[in-house]
């Protein structure tokens, strides 16, 4: 699969990709030759999962903690 046809994928598609490939992998009934080239396709998948789950953490609340060290609310992450 191309890099740029992973980058279309959502987080959920490329996940499921992800997982048949280590399946076949597992399997053991690859040739060499094909188990290199799903073995990098995993890992193209692997970043593009990776980065979606950063892009989403960037997106969740922050805790803010009161001067005493106490949770004293909640903040979006981008905000200054």
């Amino acid at each position: 699969m191309a890099d740029d046809t992973i980058a279309e994928l959502s987080f959920e598609d490329a996940l499921k990709r992800l997982e048949e490939i280590v399946r076949r992998l597992e399997s053991g009934e690859e040739s060499l030759e094909n188990s290199i080239q799903l073995y990098q396709e995993g890992d193209r998948l692997r970043s593009q999962c990776e980065a979606r789950l950063k892009s989403a953490q960037a997106k969740i609340d922050q805790i803010q903690l009161g001067s005493d060290g106490v949770p004293a609310g909640l903040r979006p992450f981008d905000a200054e």
